[in-house]
């Protein structure tokens, strides 16, 4: 294989591979190799990557690629080891025909960034073709009175290779009447004649069959041949002459089909019938399937039939004969030489070459998307091509002339690109050569632009002002944000989460749904601990380099009346007697509320209705009228608001009697938070509340709780609070109500009371039913009784 640069002969080979490097790096150097036609498949041609100044293990990553005009498969690259080899079978002939240049042009591509380099291997001819002619037998018609040293043409033979290897010569075979002469024309073409040494006899010898041999000049030497077949004929010594022994005629391509070529005249100096001529057409020089010529016999007039194309032939020879009628008859012979004119019949071809789709937003200008070869079969000005791109605002041609029928373009990029702005890029290429009229070809490119993350999230406000409740319930939506992105894909999906670093009060009472930007309740939220929360937000896209949008949130918390008012016992002086005059202080006592607003803003009604004969006054508790029986009332405080805590406090007294319990429900408008007198009863004999059990006159019950309780009993619950014997009373039920409730520590119903009714057992209650109703009359009565009998006994 043979590796050379173009330049001057003689160059230093270390200036030229300093030059091979330097237009390596530009990516505009041309290699030149040579290969033999016929190369076995994987032939050496050149070691391309070597020579083009390129590492092998670049060539993977840059996407190294070889790109052809014509056949893509007769050349290939290894990638390994940067070796240009055959691919498949070259036929020298078959690509570039009889010309004497025959060379395949290849661009090679390298990516990231775009690199082209120009490639030339020009296919030697080798000798694989013996020459041929046209026929196995040629047939010559002499006459027998031809003089010695008379010449007769013959048809050579054709060789399909070029140079020496096109080169022939020719031999004849032995015999005693011909030699061979060989005739040179103008263009350096053989062809063979006989020439006659020895004077014919018909009689003798009517018929010779010699054979005629033609060399080729390669090495090893091919060889083909023809069998001449020579007729004596009898006399017609006067062959017919013509005109001229050549013409040369000037058509335009495309002429229509029948046109005229030429009128051909030819005259035989005999008379009769030896001078009556008949014309015909012997070769037409190139063979082409697209175009004859053919010969009127009677007129000799030539004319075209098919078509005539300047881009597959630019000429024709034309060889005629002009024979008589005569015995034997005899032949004169010229040429037609036609020249055929390029008209502006082909439009420019457009071809691209390498693409590279889609195309990054943020490419830089001057970067190369695609490569564009454009041609034109026409010669002259017909086949000069200019090219033009609209529209020409972000994209640009940038053109370089490789040869005079071929120019090379490049795409490149003149301004900078935006996909947010515009997605696609529609760009036709137009060609336009410079015949007349003039040819257009165009060719239509779509420029995707791929999408990069250079856009980060927005949120519609850069600060959120929202409340909610305390006590919401878990997963109650506090907000929903929401965050757009202009990029695409993966791009412009978002990812919502707290902005670090996050408080640990916003982890435990918020919670962020990453898709959607849902800020919903996780905890429990408590005016009374925190008011007002900060929260910031940022959304995160999916780009490989990702952007984020931050915004801040301010959740104010409003407060609701979930604090029922705490009563502390400061000082409490117990037991009391009960013939404590009015107006003895029992107990010093603490009211608060927590909540905040008309929520924490307390009253103590004036008087007690749940108690006669005590009153509140400065927190205090004293007696107003004399009592058999006396224990602890905490102070009922009125509210506005849902739930209701209380704090009992209790005392034990036993050994009294007498007392008399005015109970009543707490005033509408509010719950109260009072609870719980301790009182001690004495039986009285012979006298048993209406509904009560008998055993219930003779049993005397202490530690009976009569309570103006603000609960009801939940399902399941017997009890609603028990005084074991260290007297403390334990309440067991959360739940509001505004009756009040009496109960004992054994299930025992208590003597009736005015304003109650009760039944005889404390049933199993369920959730929201009421435990007692007011009194009846009769029960009334009964009371009243009741507590007469007991005096009389004092």
């Amino acid at each position: 294989m043979v590796f050379s640069w173009r330049g001057g002969p003689g160059a230093p080979r270390l200036l030229l591979s300093l030059l091979l490097l330097a237009a390596g790096e530009s990516g505009s150097c041309q290699v030149h190799y040579s290969v033999p036609e016929e190369a076995k498949h994987g032939t050496f041609v050149g070691r391309i990557a070597q020579d083009l100044g390129l590492e092998l293990a670049e060539l993977v990553p840059r996407l190294f690629r070889v790109a052809s005009k014509g056949r893509r498969d007769l050349l290939e690259v290894n990638l390994q080891n940067g070796i240009l080899f055959v691919n498949s079978r070259i036929d020298r002939e078959e690509l570039c025909g009889r010309s004497l240049e025959c060379s395949i042009h290849l661009e090679v591509i390298m990516d990231r960034p775009l690199q082209v380099f120009h490639v030339e291997v020009e296919v030697k001819d080798i000798n694989d073709n013996p020459p041929v002619f046209r026929e196995e037998e040629q047939k010559v018609l002499i006459s027998e009175s031809a003089p010695l040293d008379s010449h007769f043409p013959l048809e050579g033979a054709s060789d399909a290779d070029i140079g020496v290897n096109s080169l022939l010569t020719y031999r004849l075979g032995l015999n005693e009447y011909f030699t061979l002469k060989i005739i040179t024309k103008n263009d350096k073409s053989i062809l063979p004649e006989l020439v006659l040494r020895k004077s014919l006899d018909r009689e003798e010898t009517p018929e010779l069959n010699i054979l005629l041999t033609s060399q080729d000049g390669g090495k090893p030497e091919l060889t083909g041949s023809v069998q001449i077949k020579i007729s004596i004929l009898d006399v017609n010594d006067n062959a017919p002459e013509f005109d001229k022994p050549g013409y040369k005629v000037v058509l335009f391509e495309n002429v229509p089909n029948g046109t005229r070529v030429i009128q051909l005249n030819a005259s035989d100096l005999d008379e009769g019938v030896n001078r009556e001529i008949s014309y015909g057409i012997r070769l037409i020089l190139p063979v082409s399937e697209k175009c004859m010529f053919s010969i009127n016999p009677e007129t000799g007039e030539i004319r075209i039939y098919g078509k005539l194309d300047f881009e597959e032939n630019i000429e024709y020879e034309i060889q005629v004969n002009a024979i008589d009628k005569g015995i034997p008859s005899m032949a004169g012979h010229c040429t037609v030489l036609v020249e055929v004119l390029d008209l502006n019949d082909n439009t420019p071809e457009v071809m691209i070459t390498s693409l590279s789709l889609p195309m990054r937003e943020d490419a830089q200008v001057g970067t190369v998307i695609a490569l564009i070869s454009v041609s034109d079969r026409d010669s002259g000005a017909n086949g000069q091509v200019t090219c033009s791109l609209t529209p020409n605002e972000y994209f640009a041609l940038d053109t370089q002339n490789n040869r005079e029928e071929m120019s090379s373009l490049s795409l490149v990029l003149r301004k900078s690109l935006d996909r947010e702005q515009i997605q696609e890029h529609s760009l036709l290429l137009t060609a336009n050569d410079g015949g007349k009229p003039e040819l257009t070809g165009t060719v239509q490119l779509l420029i995707t632009i791929l999408d990069v993350n250079d856009n980060a999230p927005e949120f519609d406000q850069y600060i959120y002002k929202v409340t909610v409740l305390e006590n919401a319930f878990n997963g109650t939506l506090v907000i929903k944000l929401n965050a757009t992105d202009l990029d695409d894909g993966t791009n412009g999906d978002i990812i919502y989460s707290f902005r670090k670093p996050v408080s640990p009060a916003v982890l435990h009472a918020f919670i962020i749904n990453p898709n959607n930007g849902e800020i919903r309740t996780r905890g429990k939220l408590d005016f009374e601990k925190k008011k007002l929360y900060e929260i910031s937000v940022e959304a995160i896209d999916k780009g490989n380099i990702p952007m984020a949008g931050h915004c801040t949130v301010l959740v104010e918390i409003l407060d609701i009346n979930d604090n029922t008012p705490e009563i502390t016992i400061t000082s409490l002086s117990l037991p009391v007697r009960e013939d404590a005059q009015v107006g003895t202080v029992i107990a010093l006592i603490s009211v608060s509320d927590r909540d905040s607003g008309a929520n924490g803003q307390l009253a103590s009604p004036q008087g007690n209705p749940l108690v006669v004969g005590c009153k509140t006054k400065s927190g205090d508790i004293f007696c107003s009228s004399e009592m058999f029986f006396i224990e602890l009332i905490n102070i009922p405080i009125s509210l506005q608001g849902t739930r209701l805590k209380t704090k009992l406090e209790n005392l034990r007294r036993r050994g009294h009697s007498g007392s008399r319990y005015h109970l009543s429900p707490p005033p509408p408008g509010g719950f109260s938070g009072s609870s719980a007198l301790l009182a001690g009863t004495v039986g009285v004999p012979g006298v048993r509340a209406p509904g009560t059990r008998r055993s219930a006159k003779r049993r005397s019950r202490e530690d009976v709780l009569v309570s103006p309780s603000v609960f009801l009993a939940p399902p399941g619950r017997r009890d609603f609070g028990e005084i074991p014997a260290s007297g403390e009373w334990r309440r067991h039920l959360p739940s509001p109500s505004r009756l009040p409730r009496l109960c004992t520590p054994r299930r025992r119903c208590a003597p009736p009371h005015p304003q109650l009714r009760f039944p005889r057992r404390l049933p199993k209650l369920q959730s929201g039913e009421q435990c007692f109703q007011p009194a009846s009359p009769r029960q009334f009565q009964y009371i009243q009784e009741a507590e007469r009998r007991r005096s009389v006994s004092l």
